[in-house]
């Protein structure tokens, strides 16, 4: 079986979906090679993520990469000097073309740059109304419920992966990491598995250590050469890798398919799990190139205790009045139902 490498678009801004999409699915079709898109189905406020300049790392990639050539001073201006456009509303057709496409088609976010930007501080109402807002957006455009979720900039907090399962996705590409796993946060286990993203993007390797546009295809092609048992996950955006980098990535899938590496949808990836993954915690920690942390794979919590027993895909967790209760076989056992304060140090 050749290696898979899973394509995980996501889709941040308007212009993203509008411009950056249309361009992507001509090329996959040319290239016929699936993908998963998961899309921002709220308001476009991109402009108010320039409030991070004063984040260690962002400037630096801002030069780097040239955030105003791949965005557009207009995109720019959203949610600051303009009002910010309801992405899916505005783009419906857009989003169905994907699906008609025989694309997996998911939830990224519904604001893209409050939830990157504030869900690691937020309780367990506000985190709910946020994918609850997301997952009413995408049944509006394609009357059905998102199989996945992409948390938007690879950030969380304890109580998502219960609500993932709670609102019905199958599973998540929430995180940075190795393999696929069960998310332990805090003293929460998560039954939705988190299938990571293995490979750096290109918007973090261009201007280090002499990758540059040009070359940006072969410096990723080489990481992607590393053993995967399960497979790749590689994130690319409509508004970079649909846009400015479309030949880049254009050169990066023939060298792939040159090589007899398999890329795919992250629906194959979760397919062809052998059985249940392990459950390992998640932690925030800085990826090289990118600013602030991201939510990372951690350490298998099932080696380090095996004693402790698994939670299955048929047991759910429940976010309850701002604690978590095991649900095993029908019954939520009220003893597992603590406040996250109480267990994690938090206020």
């Amino acid at each position: 079986m050749s290696q898979r490498v899973a394509l995980k678009i996501d889709v941040d801004t308007l212009r993203g979906t509008r411009e950056g999409v249309p361009q992507l699915l001509r090329l996959l079709a040319r290239q016929r090679v699936d993908a998963t898109f998961l899309f921002s189905l709220g308001p476009d406020h991109t402009g108010r993520a320039l409030k991070r300049i004063f984040r260690p790392g962002f400037f630096s990639k801002v030069v780097r990469t040239s955030v105003t050539r791949h965005y557009g001073w207009k995109t720019l201006c959203y949610g600051t000097l303009l009002p910010g456009p309801d992405i899916g509303r505005r783009e419906q057709a857009t989003m169905r073309a994907v699906r008609d496409a025989g694309f997996e088609v998911g939830v990224h976010c519904f604001d893209h740059v409050l939830w990157q930007d504030h869900v690691r501080g937020r309780d367990p109402a506000w985190t709910r109304r946020q994918m609850t807002l997301a997952v009413e957006a995408f049944d509006r455009v394609f009357h059905d419920k998102p199989p996945v979720h992409g948390a938007a900039g690879w950030q969380l907090n304890e109580f998502v992966p219960a609500i993932e399962a709670e609102l019905g996705f199958h599973y998540a590409s929430d995180t940075r990491g190795r393999e696929p796993f069960l998310p332990v946060m805090g003293f929460a286990r998560g039954s939705c598995p988190q299938l990571p993203t293995t490979l750096p993007t290109f918007d973090e390797i261009i201007g280090v250590d002499g990758c540059t546009e040009e070359n940006v295809a072969h410096v990723l092609f080489r990481h992607s050469l590393a053993p995967a048992p399960a497979g790749h996950v590689f994130t690319l955006h409509a508004e970079l890798e649909g846009m400015r980098l479309l030949s880049a990535f254009d050169t990066l899938l023939q060298r792939w398919l040159d090589h007899g590496l398999q890329p795919c949808s992250l629906r194959e990836i979760y397919r062809h799990l052998p059985s249940l993954p392990a459950a390992h915690e998640i932690h925030f920690e800085p990826i090289k190139g990118r600013s602030g942390e991201l939510a990372c794979q951690g350490r298998n919590v099932d080696a380090l205790d095996q004693s402790e027993p698994r939670l299955g895909l048929d047991d759910q967790l429940h976010v309850l009045d701002g604690g978590v209760a095991v649900q095993r076989k029908g019954q939520i056992d009220m003893d597992d139902i603590a406040e996250p304060g109480a267990r994690t140090g938090k206020p």
